[in-house]
């Protein structure tokens, strides 16, 4: 396990870099161009991602991240 000491500034910073991320993944997995492995490597990313932002994000906020899974 590691730990971190980030600044006020710095869990800003980290924060929306994180959000940013996340959006562009959702971007991603909601454009039906992109399928197979490199969907598959996306959704695994995200989850990781995810889980990293659930870790200081309020219910609130993790809320708009939740994704909305659809198969075809």
């Amino acid at each position: 396990m590691l730990g971190f000491l980030f600044s006020e500034k710095e869990c800003n910073e980290l924060e929306y870099m994180i959000k940013k991320e996340l959006e562009e993944m959702l971007l991603d997995l909601s454009d039906e161009r992109i399928d197979g492995a490199l969907r598959k490597a996306i959704e695994e990313r995200y989850q990781i991602i995810f889980r990293l932002y659930s870790r200081f994000a309020s219910s609130k906020e993790l809320s708009k991240y939740v994704r909305n899974r659809q198969y075809h």
